[in-house]
């Protein structure tokens, strides 16, 4: 292949290499020069232009890119029309792909001019997903080089291994303090997690967490001919010989592998009954977060077999996240952090649900509601105690006179609730463990509550958010780790930090406590109304069906 300056006649038959543009002339790189084009160079003023020609025994880079990308693609993928030198290769199914990386090795090495490129090995990929590109550099190659690429490139080197398993059985362990709301969201997750691959829960089965239980139920729902069995334990597993893997080993199946070098994933055990697998999921497959049971569960959905070395080579790359319940080293928490807990009491609304008077200075049993959330944080055991003001901060501050608190403006209150809990959270001093994120709006939430929550708040065990439950509903105030922090103050506009508590869920640490006083916030002159009638700091009559929201 030639390449070098030519002056336009010269030109002719020859590519250009680069874009041109001269007056009114445009001329893109890859342009085939012929008589035409050497008469627009000439009457725009250009004498001499770098191109590429072609010589005896080379292939252009469409034809070579084409060529290549062809003898790549196996089952399941298509190859996109060659242009620039590049073939793009395509899913034409959903599955698993599959790549043959020494394939891929023996290509890239041909030539510097050839480069092959896919998404990672054993990737999840949906029809019309682009998988892989073959790209030429210059604008042709030897032939010998070509047909090289074409030889390393073998039989199958790409290909989309479809789904084939689509009847799963799951089955959950039970123990006392498991919440069957818990056993619900894993459900929902799971079939969230089977429904890219055409797959469903044809039948369920909940168990005491006992081997003969769980041998007896696993039993029953290979019997209704699904493919697969998913195991939840309600305890981790800590043993080959532990419940969930001996209630396999009863029903005649074997433990395949245990463990894992994928965190979160580590405690994933592979096992075999009855002919069809049998996974005992780690915890963390409750949650929707990408972890190790994706890579395998997807692969074994795919009908792909996962050695043990394919386990064991997880290792690099394995780390897909913090844990947010241990320790995080490559994150230290300053050095002077203690266990102190401080309060945030939001109080910078606008009460646009009033009609007009700000519901913080409206008065219940002789006391502005504001001066009441205060004083019950102050009796707990947080410190210090943080007042987040905004709209009358003046009058705020003015009925909170005397108090012991500090006092963070929100110059954005407008903006919306989470502008005052970045703001409060800003305010928290560097040696607090933690935040109690308070509304100065619910009058029934008391001193005592706080310190329940402040109990049993423990970073070194995983308890990182504590939330007080009544009636199997999550209320107010919420207590936050300071591990959190950085993920509050990224919240925006008129939300909290609920959905983190849902996605943090394995953080989480509920608190029982009676009545409906964590729900209830004072939004709008009727409520307010309610309770101003109780003639004391109580719940009024209809306090149940009271609206109520949330700053977490």
């Amino acid at each position: 292949m030639k390449f070098g300056p030519a002056k336009p006649d010269d030109a002719i038959g020859g590519v250009t290499v680069h874009t041109l543009r001269q007056g009114q002339l445009v001329m893109k790189k890859g342009t085939t020069i012929g008589r035409a084009e050497a008469e627009a160079l000439k009457q725009a003023g250009v004498e001499q232009i770098v191109v590429i020609r072609l010589e005896e025994g080379d292939v252009s880079e469409d034809v070579a890119a084409a060529d290549i990308a062809k003898s790549i693609a196996g089952d399941g993928v298509t190859v996109e029309r060659a242009f620039t030198g590049r073939a793009n290769l395509f899913a034409s199914r959903p599955g698993i792909l599959v790549v043959d990386r020494e394939a891929v090795g023996r290509i890239n090495n041909i030539d510097e001019a050839i480069t092959f490129a896919t998404l990672s090995a054993y990737k999840p990929v949906v029809e019309g997903e682009m998988i892989a590109t073959v790209k030429l550099i210059p604008f042709g190659v030897e032939s010998r080089l070509r047909d090289a690429a074409v030889a390393a490139a073998g039989h199958n080197a790409l290909r989309v291994a479809p789904y084939v398993i689509k009847r799963v059985g799951v089955v959950s362990t039970m123990l006392p303090g498991l919440a069957p709301k818990v056993i619900e969201k894993t459900l929902r997750v799971t079939a969230d997690r089977l429904a890219p691959a055409g797959a469903k829960i044809v039948v369920e089965r909940r168990v005491p967490h006992d081997e003969t239980a769980l041998a007896a139920a696993i039993k029953d729902v290979l019997a209704l001919d699904v493919e697969m069995v998913l195991v939840f334990g309600a305890s981790a597993i800590a043993d080959r010989r532990d419940v969930i893997p001996a209630a396999i080993v009863s029903n005649g199946g074997t433990v395949d592998h245990f463990g894992m070098p994928v965190d979160p994933g580590n405690l994933l055990l592979m096992g075999t009954a009855g002919g069809r697998p049998v996974l005992g999921a780690p915890g963390c497959a409750r949650s929707p977060v990408e972890n190790g049971f994706d890579w395998v569960l997807m692969r074994m959905l795919a009908g792909l077999k996962v050695e043990r070395s394919d386990i064991t080579g997880f290792g690099v790359g394995g780390l897909l996240m913090e844990i947010v319940t241990r320790p995080q080293p490559r994150i230290p928490e300053p050095p002077a952090v203690t266990n102190t807990v401080a309060a945030v009491v939001l109080a910078a609304g606008r009460s646009t649900r009033m009609g007009g008077p700000n519901k913080m200075l409206a008065e219940v049993a002789g006391k502005p509601l504001v001066r009441i959330a205060v004083e019950q944080a102050l009796a707990s055991k947080a410190s210090p105690v943080i007042v987040v003001t905004g709209h009358q901060s003046a009058e705020i501050e003015k009925v909170l006179a005397g108090l012991d608190v500090t006092f963070a403006h929100n110059p954005n209150f407008a903006s919306g609730l989470a502008s005052s809990v970045r703001t409060g959270i800003a305010a928290v001093p560097d040696n607090a463990s933690g935040a109690l994120i308070c509304l100065g709006d619910m009058p029934l939430v008391d001193g005592a509550l706080l310190d329940k929550l402040i109990a049993v708040f423990s970073p070194e065990r995983g308890s990182l958010i504590a939330v007080p439950v009544s009636g199997g509903r999550r209320g107010n105030p919420v207590l936050w780790s300071r591990r959190f922090f950085g993920e509050l103050m990224a919240v925006d506009g008129d939300i909290g930090g609920r959905h983190l508590i849902d996605h943090h869920s394995e953080a989480v640490v509920e608190v029982p406590v009676d009545g409906n006083g964590v729900f209830l916030d004072i939004d709008t002159p009727q409520t307010l109304q309610l309770v101003q009638q109780a003639g004391e700091v109580q719940a009024p009559p209809l306090s149940p069906r009271l609206p109520s929201r949330s700053p977490s």
